[in-house]
């Protein structure tokens, strides 16, 4: 009997060892992919149809391909990103997709009436069968704000998100009265009530300690995206993260999920296509950022090329380096800095004015050769 217990807890104790290994191999070495897709148009050359069936075809192969959530935003009036109602192009996805799951990056909360963002999303959860990811955020463009807010600054939408944000929870909950600085309403609910209890997983695009710490306090998952500034920039946002949960004294730990624009390659013919491609687009947007005005008829003007010589951000060296650009080979490396800085899931950014035949190129290389080593 003594020597059968002696053996039984040697069993116990190696199952427990192994137990604990598992743990710390899954929790260091498990990365999951998320995919962000617009539907997008550079120019009037490409028609709306074709489109329509590119961007289906791309969230139908990261379905297939094993990523975790695919990301709908919300902007207007602009052809390069065309998504008016993120929850409509949520429930198009919905009906072509199984697993993957489903999510707005993000809703401008400012552009919202609360009990009209908390029904539309959780009639979106209740359709897609309890996939909804729900992304709030403050807004990128002054433009915008022009036009669906006038006489707000775009730099004051955080105010917005952070009243949102608290209400959106009760409406999910049951009946509210609320009194704030931006909405006021009678007991009012939403209908219908989210499938997933006590609601759809929140997400907040953060970049700034004060949206880090607005994100631990209430319970959110983070994404973040240093569009084209080099590695240390993240790792600027993940202190910034672990300060507000150190801060908060936290048991809470979100997802915290990294975005960059993506580009496989195997070859320098198509690799040049990416970067003429991202620096097209990165013009456009400096566009956008600075309000010029420059649109006609939702297309963005590109600021010329040669004026943006010189400038860091459109060096193609530093576009090469900062970027997820590269082969299957040099994509892995560059995941595996994110991987040990602690990011749990990438954010395969793939519109950014490429070709379609390149971008379907470049996603299925991704899946085929550079997730299985993260799987």
């Amino acid at each position: 009997q003594q020597e059968y217990n002696k053996k039984t807890d040697c069993t116990i104790s190696l199952i427990l060892y192994h137990e604990i290994e598992f743990q710390i191999f899954w929790g260091k070495y498990l990365m999951k992919f998320q995919l962000a897709v617009n539907l997008e148009r550079m120019d009037n050359s490409v028609d709306m149809e074709n489109v329509k069936n590119h961007t289906l075809e791309m969230v139908k192969m990261a379905d297939q391909g094993g990523f975790n959530i695919v990301w709908a935003a919300e902007h207007h009036a602009i052809e390069m990103t065309i998504a008016p109602n993120p929850f409509q192009i949520l429930t198009w996805w919905a009906n072509h997709t199984e697993k993957i799951r489903l999510g707005t990056a993000v809703v401008n909360a400012a552009y919202w009436h609360p009990i009209n963002l908390a029904g539309e999303a959780a009639f979106t959860d209740l359709i897609s069968g309890g996939r909804l990811e729900f992304g709030i955020g403050s807004g990128a463009y002054q433009r915008e704000f022009d036009r669906m807010k006038p006489n707000v600054k775009q730099q004051d939408g955080w105010r917005y998100m952070q009243e949102m944000l608290p209400l959106l929870k009760q409406l999910w909950s049951g009946d509210v009265e609320h009194k704030g600085e931006f909405w006021e309403f009678p007991s009012s609910t939403s209908c219908p009530k989210p499938v997933q209890k006590p609601h759809p997983p929140v997400w907040v695009a953060a970049r700034s300690p004060i949206t880090y710490d607005y994100a631990i306090k209430n319970k959110c998952n983070v994404m973040s995206w240093p569009l084209t500034r080099p590695f240390s920039e993240a790792e600027l946002y993940k202190k910034q993260l672990d300060d507000a949960i150190a801060n908060h004294k936290s048991s809470f730990k979100p997802i915290f999920a990294m975005m960059r624009h993506a580009a496989v390659y195997t070859n320098d013919s198509d690799k040049q296509k990416a970067l003429n491609s991202i620096r097209t687009v990165l013009g456009q947007f400096e566009n956008l950022f600075k309000n010029l005005g420059d649109v006609e008829n939702g297309f963005t003007k590109q600021i010329p090329l040669n004026e943006l010589e010189g400038r860091e951000q459109y060096d193609p060296n530093m576009l090469t380096k900062n970027l997820l650009f590269g082969t299957p080979e040099e994509i892995i490396e560059k995941l595996k800095l994110y991987q040990n800085l602690g990011v749990d899931e990438f954010i395969y950014y793939a519109s950014m004015g490429l070709g379609h035949k390149e971008q379907k190129k470049s996603l299925k290389l991704f899946i085929e050769e550079v997730m299985p080593e993260f799987a």
